[in-house]
């Protein structure tokens, strides 16, 4: 009966961990059919992001689906900034960790969206693909 005792907390634990592995599969299985509309998506345990033409598509990951999506055009954007703790880093220099990790997109003087992300790196390399794609409208533009 003590050996039953024992095991009991990890029997507890297998099956919140089971329970857990199961709800992530189902956050990743919703975003799988969402991202398929986008020509380029990722996902992390913050946020999705879409990019289709000029529009982007953000949200948050739950296990019943997507919430909170909005979409706004990279035509409106004027700057696209990298924040790591709440400072501005240089996309090409930037530091290999943070707590806070962002995309910030500036609309206006007064307007921005903040996209959070888990990881520098990857933010980085979406903050860097974006302007790329931010600098290409402007030309065309001109």
């Amino acid at each position: 009966m003590e050996r039953g005792l024992l095991w009991l907390p990890l029997l507890f634990a297998f099956f919140w961990l089971a329970w857990q592995g199961s709800r992530e599969y189902q956050k990743l299985e919703a975003y799988r059919v969402w991202a398929e509309q986008f020509d380029k998506a990722k996902y992390d345990i913050y946020a999705v992001l879409g990019l289709k033409d000029n529009n982007i598509t953000w949200g948050k990951p739950t296990p019943k689906g997507l919430i909170q999506l909005e979409t706004f055009s990279l035509l409106d954007v004027k700057e696209i900034r990298l924040l790591v703790d709440d400072e501005v880093v240089e996309v090409e220099n930037h530091p290999q960790k943070g707590r806070v990790i962002q995309l910030d997109f500036l609309l206006s003087e007064s307007q921005s969206i903040r996209i959070p992300f888990t990881e520098v790196p990857l933010a980085a390399k979406w903050g860097k693909y974006l302007q790329g794609v931010l600098q290409g409208l402007n030309t065309e533009q001109n």
